[in-house]
């Protein structure tokens, strides 16, 4: 009996404008500052951001004509994955047996591992093909991916609203009492504006909607010493978690930290693959561990999720920009891990995501159904794809 095999690897850079962009209007951006690209960092966090929903997708295809997609997490510049999708990755799928995803995954991180590249843009564009990779196996098979990763601990996805997008706590109040009147139960806060500054813009929002519980993410903006002091703060407003308070490489803070604070401290958007997310797992650098499925791919995803699992750390998802495929495989991977405990909303970017979808995900900012469909649970609109792509 011959095999399908994989006949083609296409790659989709998408840029797409919408009337919000993510977290909001920027917060002091200095356009006249901003590239031609129209990148630009947002005060007070470090890293540049676009004001569009930047992505690359794949999709693999098969002699059969059964189709597969991927997608990265790539807000900024996705044509540099795409490169390494096309000329480093592609020549190793053509030709290859689909139903071989962790062998076929192994290989294409063999590629580049020895040369620092199982991280960075490479890094991105291997979680593309991996996530297009799983789906492609679970068509062929006619099972969704929760299934072909041995089955799903949970039937329902739920999650907590990631940004207040504003810049005044008074409007913030607002948008997080809309939300608590529509079931809303957690919100995530998007702050690093100072240890004081934070503090009461929690205290802003929790008066306004008392009944929902918050997290803050730090955007990586502080020292240890300030850290220590918004982790306390924090703690005794019964927040659920800190996420990236201090620099993104600074194990060694992060470890000290939640030695000195009573907060779960939440990393993983940065982290790529196990071997990254080891050190801060064992050292206890992390106490709510978070992958983005469209930066580790699946099978990665999976690897980090049991690896958190054997140092009884639970695991919330990571989700930012990421359009309706990213959203499908991470939950997926939310329902086939075992310490799963909640996956992040964004209420713009799935909005702007579902326009790729043929049919949109059901679910909102109160969770998610499990996709049951084959593969990743949902069909990609080719042609609209096509029409949104910058490169394809």
């Amino acid at each position: 009996m011959v095999r399908t095999r994989i006949a083609a690897v296409d790659c989709f850079v998408l840029k797409l404008q919408h009337a919000e962009p993510y977290l909001g209007s920027a917060n002091g951006v200095t356009e006249s500052a901003a590239p031609p690209s129209g990148y630009a960092v947002r005060h007070p966090w470090r890293s540049i951001y676009s004001p569009r929903f930047e992505t690359l997708l794949v999709r693999l295809t098969t002699t059969s004509g059964v189709t597969g997609w991927g997608e990265a997490l790539a807000p900024v510049a996705p044509e540099v994955p795409a490169e390494v999708v096309r000329r480093l990755l592609a020549p190793v799928l053509i030709g290859a047996d689909p139903s071989r995803v962790r062998p076929l995954s192994a290989a294409l991180r063999d590629l580049m591992r020895e040369r620092g590249h199982l991280g960075g843009h490479q890094g991105d564009a291997l979680a593309a093909v991996d996530i297009a990779l799983w789906d492609l196996a679970g068509r062929l098979a006619g099972l969704p991916v929760h299934e072909l990763l041995g089955g799903a601990f949970r039937e329902h996805v739920p999650t907590y609203v990631s940004g207040l997008p504003s810049r005044d706590d008074g409007e913030r109040g607002v948008l997080a009492a809309e939300w608590a009147a529509k079931g809303v139960e957690r919100i995530k806060l998007h702050l690093g504006h100072g240890v004081d500054a934070d503090l009461a813009t929690v205290d802003a929002v929790r008066a306004a909607a008392p009944s929902v519980a918050l997290a803050v993410d730090a955007h990586w903006r502080y020292d240890l010493s300030a850290a220590t002091r918004l982790g306390r703060g924090l703690a005794a407003r019964g927040v659920l978690f800190l996420e990236a308070p201090l620099a993104p490489e600074d194990l060694a803070g992060h470890a000290d930290l939640a030695r000195r604070i009573d907060l779960p401290v939440a990393v993983g958007e940065a982290l790529r693959h196990r071997y990254e997310f080891l050190p801060w797992i064992r050292e206890r650098a992390v106490g709510l561990v978070q992958p983005d499925v469209a930066r580790t791919g699946i099978s990665e995803a999976m690897a980090v999720a049991e690896l958190a699992a054997a140092y009884h750390l639970p695991i919330a998802p990571h989700h930012s920009v990421g359009l309706g495929v990213a959203l499908a495989a991470g939950l997926q991977v939310s329902a086939a891990a075992e310490l799963f405990t909640v996956f992040e909303y964004q209420p713009t970017a799935t909005e702007v995501g579902q326009r790729i979808l043929a049919a949109p995900l059901p679910g909102g900012p109160d969770g998610f159904a499990v996709p049951n469909g084959p593969g990743l649970g949902i069909e990609v609109d080719d042609h609209t794809v096509s029409a949104l792509s910058e490169e394809s």
